[in-house]
């Protein structure tokens, strides 16, 4: 086991370099004018030199190959400068450091009700295999997988905004935004749910909770008839397997036979999938943090590819991949860990 683990650290730079020249391969075809908030060290250059932009450009070597830009603008990543955002009028490490918890917050909620309402249903679906609750679970699974979140989530916002006022967008109402940035909130953690309770104001966390729904649930819907489809898949390849049929020949309970030989081996690869899935959720909630106006990263990457700066997305995008090399690595872990079979490939 230490052995996979000590592999795969050994090839996780080597992947993190590789993405990072991927990611700074799309600037290539942009003019060193559009991509010198990446390189300066603070905003106040832009500013200074604003009517000749040539100082800097040679300054920072923009003029020079594509190599040498490369590994200039990587040296500035590993020291945890990604440049200067002009939309945001901020450093870019600094909006993704503001954004982070709202994305995080927004994940976590939606996990839960995935992972558990997935696997759930997907075996009750399984052992109710060709019957009406096994048909009734499909057709709902079906629409969830079929819809675009972006649909669901206007038509959710149509409905239970325009029509109910339940539900409303954004993070939290101008009332509540108003408290939970005064001087007597403290920010403990920047998730907006966590942090009300620990400061006891129910009424902030009540408001923060109404403002998850919509975008919770279009999350969830999507990635919860992905978990069900492969629960129910699993599940149901599990059970003609022929040491379940032994089970049962032998006149062990179903219970038993369900829950020491199917449960446990279908959930192998449901697991593989579930930790890909938080991954997703995190990386993937840039339509469903723009239809709510849920501000998070995905929604500040929506705004900075809106007014073309560069600097952000290119910062946004190194962190979403980021995020996926290392998620995929905690994954392949936790595969080797469920499944003994995969450490000695």
């Amino acid at each position: 086991m230490l052995n996979y683990i000590i592999r795969r650290l050994l090839f996780l730079p080597i992947v993190l370099l590789a993405v990072t020249f991927c990611i700074f391969l799309t600037t290539a075809f942009l003019s060193p004018y559009q991509m010198l908030s990446a390189y300066v060290d603070s905003p106040d250059e832009l500013r200074r030199y604003r009517g000749n932009l040539d100082v800097l450009v040679e300054k920072y070597g923009l003029d020079e190959p594509f190599h040498v830009r490369y590994w200039s603008w990587l040296k500035k990543v590993v020291r945890g400068d990604l440049g200067y955002s002009e939309s945001a009028n901020m450093l870019v490490a600094e909006a993704l450091s503001k954004r982070l918890p709202g994305t995080l917050e927004l994940a976590l909620f939606a996990v839960i009700p995935v992972v558990v309402g997935g696997v759930l249903l997907g075996q009750i679906s399984a052992m109710h295999h060709n019957k009406p609750v096994d048909h009734g679970v499909r057709i709902f699974a079906i629409v969830g997988w079929s819809l675009p979140d972006f649909v669901f989530g206007l038509i959710f916002l149509m409905y239970f905004y325009g029509v109910l006022r339940w539900f409303p967008p954004g993070r939290l109402s101008v009332w509540a935004d108003q408290i939970v940035f005064s001087s007597s909130f403290v920010r403990y953690t920047g998730l907006n749910t966590i942090d009300a309770i620990l400061n006891g104001e129910w009424a902030v966390l009540w408001d923060a909770l109404r403002h998850m729904v919509g975008p919770v649930i279009t999350l969830a819907y999507l990635w919860w008839a992905f978990i069900l489809r492969i629960t129910r898949s699993s599940m149901l390849d599990v059970l003609n397997k022929d040491y379940v049929r032994t089970a049962r020949a032998k006149g062990l309970p179903e219970g038993k036979v369900i829950s020491r030989h199917v449960t446990r081996n279908a959930m192998i690869p449901v697991a593989t999938v579930a930790g890909m899935m938080v991954i997703g959720l995190l990386g993937g909630v840039v339509i469903v943090e723009t239809v709510f106006d849920f501000k998070g990263i995905g929604l500040l990457m929506a705004q900075g590819a809106q007014q073309l700066d560069y600097t952000l997305v290119l910062g946004t995008t190194l962190f979403f991949g980021m995020l996926l090399v290392v998620g995929n690595l905690v994954v392949d872990v936790l595969y080797a860990v469920i499944d003994p079979r995969v450490r000695l490939e």
